[in-house]
């Protein structure tokens, strides 16, 4: 029997720069503990987190757990079902002290209620391969502190907007944790889930309720009226004063252009780039139509756009799909309006300029060896177009960052200045004659030209590389030379594995594809968040 771990044991593990801190941060953020991020999502196992395994079995349980907690409260679990699988994992250990800590994080962890079934639903397949139990106390406990401890207002919009997921209602999770509600709104709310709308107002009707439990029961019977009225202008009218959201209106009204307009007051900024085709398609939003007119004016909102943090990437990503005119599965085209393009391609500037500072030195090198007319994985956009953003969001955020154009034997360093547009920028790109991979050449580089290099971004197509140094090796003898700590991110844009990176060297990383989430990742990498 191991003596348990001091705090400043506990800390020291998962402060310091360790392999096994990195392994699972990484496990964490994006649901792999290798050095390799890749746009499709690989499916979660214990076979895959079997640093978290061993940490727990070393008596560090509690620090896992907190490191989970910290992870999803700082935003940093960018696939956040990988800190549910996590948090599922050590709620079902043997050990005492590591179940408490996971019960007692759940509240902080599971934000939303696909959340939540998604974490009881991974403790159902855990609970197989484990052999131990599930609905004990302790779950019960948490399941129902869960929904005592929500703000009735926001209880009663979650449970409206998401009632099942993962094979788990509210239901389900009312019956198996014997819930008792802590007050009388959480009451209604429960009474709601459970009995249905007409019950709940039989119950309430006629009672003289606390102002709370007024709010909620109004806001509930608003859903009911929006679910089950034909009239449009009365499911505008109750989205409008509500606050009704999109998941909350029945299928049929949503063909409704009505219907649409008034969502899109309060529609988030994420989610309406998202949907400018469908409203296109849909003669919602029309040329010269003073909902177009508004909704350009929302793109172009800088606090807006400040406050929801939509990073360039992303707003790029929405311009290239709208501008294409048809989605990328299904039947559905429209013709795309000139303004709505223009006000998406004035947003992606002014994106630029939110994007916040390292203070990291960058090279950025990108491999011209094949065409980069290819598209990407996990965007639907050209390679050259992803490099391109990706080049335009280190110039003109860090101050100390040099990009690169290489091939085999060749690498020609290339000047962007802020005034340069995408197109500008994806053309300077390829104006060097191609040659063979060899990803090594930026690091060859930055070290016969004794330059001081924190991070070294290189995108390729692919994997491979044929010159007389492997960028890994590359990298070990630069950091020797320079007495430098630096680090290595090499994205292949179009292939789904890579093996550049070495796994036991947590300041290398591989990404296979390119989307937004890999944009979060590098961000977190520099950052040694990860």
């Amino acid at each position: 029997h191991r003596p348990p771990p001091s705090p400043s044991q506990i800390s020291g593990l998962l402060i310091c720069r360790c392999t096994a801190a990195y392994r699972l941060r990484r496990f964490l953020c994006y649901g792999s503990e290798g050095a390799t991020y890749t746009s499709k999502a690989p499916p979660l196992a214990m076979e895959r987190a079997l640093t978290l395994i061993q940490l727990i079995e070393e008596g560090l349980g509690c620090a896992v757990v907190e490191e989970i907690r910290r992870f999803v409260l700082e935003g940093r679990a960018v696939r956040p079902n990988s800190a549910l699988f996590a948090l599922a994992l050590c709620s079902q250990q043997p050990d005492d002290k590591t179940k408490r800590a996971a019960f007692r994080a759940v509240k902080d962890v599971c934000c939303t209620p696909s959340q939540i079934f998604t974490l009881i639903q991974y403790k159902k397949e855990l609970k197989e391969g484990m052999k131990c139990g599930m609905w004990g106390r302790a779950l019960r406990k948490a399941v129902a502190n869960w929904y005592n401890n929500q703000d009735p207002m926001v209880l009663a919009q979650s449970v409206t907007k998401c009632k099942h997921k993962a094979g788990w209602s509210h239901q389900d999770l009312m019956r198996l944790s014997h819930m008792k509600p802590a007050n009388e709104a959480v009451a209604l709310i429960i009474k709601y889930i459970t009995k249905g709308w007409k019950e709940v107002h039989v119950a309430y009707a006629e009672k003289e309720n606390p102002e709370e439990v007024v709010k909620v029961l109004a806001y509930l019977e608003a859903v009911e009226k929006a679910k089950h009225s034909a009239d449009e202008a009365e499911v505008r009218h109750l989205i409008e004063e509500h606050g009704l959201e999109r998941e909350q209106i029945q299928t049929n009204h949503l063909k409704s252009k009505e219907v649409w307009k008034a969502l899109l007051k309060e529609m988030p900024l994420a989610t309406l780039i998202q949907h400018l085709g469908k409203m296109t398609a849909d003669e919602i939003l029309t040329p010269g139509g003073s909902d177009t007119e508004a909704i350009c004016e929302r793109i172009l909102n800088e606090t807006i756009l400040e406050k929801t943090r939509l990073h360039p990437f992303s707003v790029m990503v929405a311009m290239e799909n709208y501008k294409r005119g048809h989605s990328n599965r299904g039947k559905l085209k429209w013709v795309p309006d000139g303004a709505v393009v223009q006000a998406l391609d004035k947003a992606f500037y002014q994106s630029l300029t939110k994007v916040k500072p390292t203070g990291k030195r960058f090279v950025v090198g990108v491999d011209i060896s094949a065409s980069l007319s290819s598209i990407v994985l996990g965007s639907s956009v050209s390679a050259v177009t992803a490099a391109a953003v990706m080049c335009m969001v280190f110039t003109r955020t860090e101050a100390d960052t040099q990009v690169l154009v290489f091939s085999e034997g060749a690498v020609v360093p290339v000047t962007l200045s802020p005034d340069m547009s995408l197109m500008q920028v994806a053309a300077e790109l390829i104006k060097v004659p191609a040659g063979s991979t060899d990803c090594a050449l930026p690091i060859l580089w930055a070290s016969e030209n004794e330059k001081p290099v924190d991070i070294f971004i290189i995108f390729t197509n692919n994997e491979t590389w044929f010159g007389k140094a492997n960028p890994a090796e590359a990298l070990r003898s630069y950091r020797q030379k320079m007495s430098v700590f630096s680090k290595l991110v090499v994205c292949g844009m179009t292939t789904t594995g890579l093996s550049i990176a070495d796994p036991d060297d947590w300041r290398m990383l591989d990404i296979c594809g390119f989307d937004r989430v890999a944009v979060d990742i590098i961000h977190n990498f520099v950052l040694d968040l990860i």
